[in-house]
This record gives structure tokens, C-alpha cells and sequence, in this order.
């Protein structure tokens, strides 16, 4: 693909149909091909002109991610700035030192024994919907729906200690918030606003019972937790803090591994020699998790905003300009990653920016994710070898709406005997 700099920079990377096959990777490449940052224009709900810089090189990345002072993620995810995630005390847009208290915390409930269980865990709830996909005797099934999307969605309810009863109600709200950052989905489909209110009350009730009854579980443990801060003053969540937790949680803790999972049982099913490998060593399981988050690149894009005047990759970005990382563009950088385009398992090193270009907020459920793809991965080379895909890939199409990431909708498979 060939490009000059001004077609790069009239590229409109908040179009959501350029997503409609998956991420635009050609577009990307031409974007890397003539620098590490390019200015680019969203139209605002309001007809206005929004202006930000496209990052898309590894280097540039990581620097942004790692330098908090200098580019702040108190405006949100997204391209345009968005008090609300600030404002609900969602810790992706809280900045040092705020920032520190509500990690510290957090992860005070994923005390040794607390992980060593939801390893266990993981590997139970695989094998358990393996098993009831095998029984219900249907010769294709769809792997989204119903291998990637289950897995990291009861592991999430395990943690928070969910009762199963009230599962298949969460489920349906978390995935009524989804499709609204699809614009394939039929207009018919149900507001998300209502799924949204309806999950934080939920939210709140559960925190409730679990602070006047708490139970062996994560959520139990956060909802109690007080730790003493460096100044004598006692920490712990506040209701808004664990509401906003609770969110990322059910939607971001879920979306990333069922879009890492899909997409990447999409690519490797094109390598049975790699199947072969991942079968007959399990000890590759590791490397081919963190090179299917290379792959798919689960989470799409970062907002941050410049607190000064800074040069960043040969450019001059002004004090309040918008900055937007795009990660699956730094895990194809050609400059990072030998032979980018092809996908192996045994790629060593691996330093993708899947979850974070590092820094403060490198992804709190970044080991969760890996140990989730990895046992999937792992139970499906074992017990299905002949797995195929058997029909068309339906994408969501969702883009830059949804910083999550662009993810499958459908994957139809055959899984043969196994």
C-alpha cells in the first residue's frame, strides 16, 4: 500500500465502518510507515471539529503510558474527553496520587491464596463449559457465544461472588451494553442506558450484602478492605469507587479475553503445525498467550491529554491537546516485532502494549486475562486438535466508540472428535 502524508492524515479513524472486517491493519501501517504521530479530526456530536493526535509506534506509546505527569488520563478512554469516568471514580481515569490508594486497594483482594484459587477456578469453569458444549451434541457451535464470552465472564462472577442464579441477568445487561457501540446492530436493540443504571444498582446491593455478609471471595474483601495510608489516615472504597470497579469489572474484565480468545482461535486454527506444538509441549502455553493478545490487540485505543507543551515523536504537542494510543498499531510495529504480520506462538521476546504501554495504569487484570486465554487455549489443543472454523467471522464493527476493542460477534466452528 502506497500513501503520501496527506492522505495519512485525512485518514478518519473514528469512522466505525472502517472497522466492520476487524482492525484496519493496512491503514495503520501506512500511518507507522510516515511517522510516529499524526494530527486527525473527530466530528463532535455537536457538528464541531475535535482535533487529536494519532500514536501509533511502540516507542511513542510506551513513552506517553509511563510519563502520567506530562499526559494525564483524567479525561477518559476515549478520543473526546469525558468527565464521567472521573467523576464514578473508575481508577483508568484517576492519576497519581490518587491513583496508587485506589490500586493499592484493589489489589488487596488478590491476596496468594486468593490467586491461587482463581487459577484452580479458571481451569474448572473451562473444562465445565467444554463439557456441557460437548453434551448438548450440536455439531457447529459459535465460539464467541459460547466458549470465549463464558469463560471470562463467570471467572469475573466468581470473583465478585455472583450467585449463578443471578448470572444470566448480568450477562444480559453487560451485553445489552455492548451492542450499543456496535453500529451493525439492529435499531430495535434496547437502550444500553437502562442495562447500565440497572448493573450499578446491582453493583450497590451486592456491595451491601457482602459488607453485612461477607463471603470467601474478592469482592468481599474490597468491599471491607481498609488499609493505612503513608499520612496515618485509614483507606478504603468508597461506594462510587467500588461501583466503578464493578463496571470495569463485568464489561472491560470480560470483552478483552472473549475478544483475545476468538480472535486468536480465528488465526491459529491456520496452523496446525502450531496446534500440534501447543498440544505436544503445554510448556508454550504462555508464549502463545501472550502472542495471541499481540494478535488481537483486545483493547483498541487510550485517550490521554498533554499537561504541557512537549515534543513526542518529532511533533510539537501543545499543553491540552488530546493524545489517542492506538495499541494494535504498536503490536505491529516493524520496528519492535520481527515479521509482525505472522502469527507464532513461539515468538520470544513479546513486549507487546496489549494491555498498556506499562506505567501506573498497566492493566490490574492483565495476569487474569493471560491465565484465562492460556487454560482455554490449552483445553482446546488437547481435546479438540481438528478444531475448524466452519463459517464467515461476523465483526461488531464497533471501532473507536468502544475503546475496548473491535471484536467478534460470531465465529461459527466445528469442534470434531475430541
Amino acid at each position: 500500500m502506497t500513501t503520501t502524508t496527506a492522505s495519512v492524515e485525512q485518514v478518519d479513524l473514528t469512522d466505525r465502518t472502517l472497522y466492520r472486517a476487524g482492525v484496519p491493519h493496512e491503514v495503520f501501517t501506512a500511518l507507522r510507515a510516515a511517522g510516529p504521530l499524526h494530527r486527525h479530526h473527530k466530528l463532535t456530536a455537536s457538528g464541531a471539529d475535535f482535533p487529536f493526535w494519532s500514536v501509533v509506534k511502540h516507542r511513542e506509546i510506551q513513552a506517553v503510558s509511563r510519563d502520567i505527569e506530562t499526559f494525564t488520563a483524567g479525561d477518559g478512554p476515549g478520543i473526546e474527553p469525558a468527565s464521567f469516568y472521573r467523576d464514578a471514580g473508575m481508577i483508568v481515569a484517576v492519576d497519581p496520587p490518587e491513583h496508587a490508594r485506589l490500586r493499592r486497594l484493589i489489589s488487596s483482594g488478590f491476596t496468594p491464596r486468593m490467586v491461587s484459587r482463581l487459577e484452580s477456578m479458571i481451569a474448572e469453569r473451562a473444562e465445565r463449559i467444554l463439557d456441557e458444549v460437548v453434551e448438548g451434541g450440536v455439531d457447529v457451535v459459535d465460539f464467541v457465544s459460547e466458549l470465549a464470552f463464558p469463560l471470562p465472564m463467570h471467572v469475573i462472577a466468581d470473583i465478585v461472588g455472583i450467585p449463578e442464579a443471578d448470572r444470566p441477568w448480568v450477562f444480559s445487561r453487560t451485553e445489552a451494553m455492548l451492542r450499543a457501540f456496535d453500529p451493525s446492530a439492529d435499531e430495535g436493540d434496547e437502550d444500553p442506558r437502562p442495562a447500565q443504571i440497572e448493573l450499578y444498582e446491582y453493583a450497590h446491593r451486592l456491595s451491601e450484602e457482602k459488607r453485612a455478609h461477607p463471603t470467601d471471595d474478592v469482592w468481599s474483601i474490597l468491599v471491607n478492605a481498609e488499609l493505612e495510608g503513608d499520612d496515618g489516615e485509614t483507606w478504603n472504597l468508597s461506594v462510587g469507587e467500588l461501583d466503578g470497579f464493578f463496571m470495569i469489572l463485568t464489561i472491560a474484565g470480560s470483552e478483552t479475553t472473549r475478544n483475545a480468545l476468538s480472535q486468536g482461535l480465528m488465526e491459529l486454527v491456520h496452523h496446525p503445525d502450531q496446534i500440534a506444538a501447543l498440544r505436544d509441549d503445554p510448556g508454550l502455553l504462555p508464549g502463545a498467550a501472550e502472542e495471541v493478545l499481540r494478535w488481537s490487540s483486545p483493547a483498541l485505543m487510550f485517550g490521554r491529554t498533554a499537561t504541557r507543551d512537549v515534543e513526542l515523536g518529532g511533533q510539537q504537542v501543545a499543553a491540552g491537546d488530546r493524545l489517542i494510543l492506538w495499541y494494535p498499531s504498536a503490536n505491529r510495529d516493524e520496528d519492535v516485532f520481527d515479521d509482525p504480520v505472522n502469527f507464532d506462538v513461539t515468538r520470544y521476546p513479546n513486549p507487546h502494549v496489549a494491555f498498556g504501554g506499562g506505567g501506573a495504569h498497566h492493566c490490574l487484570g492483565a495476569n487474569l486475562a493471560k491465565k484465562e486465554i492460556q487454560v482455554m487455549l490449552g483445553a482446546l489443543v488437547r481435546r479438540f486438535p481438528q478444531l475448524e472454523v466452519v463459517g464467515e467471522p461476523r465483526w461488531s464493527g464497533a471501532g473507536p466508540a468502544h475503546n475496548v476493542g473491535v471484536a467478534l460477534d460470531s465465529l461459527p466452528v466445528r469442534l470434531g472428535p475430541g
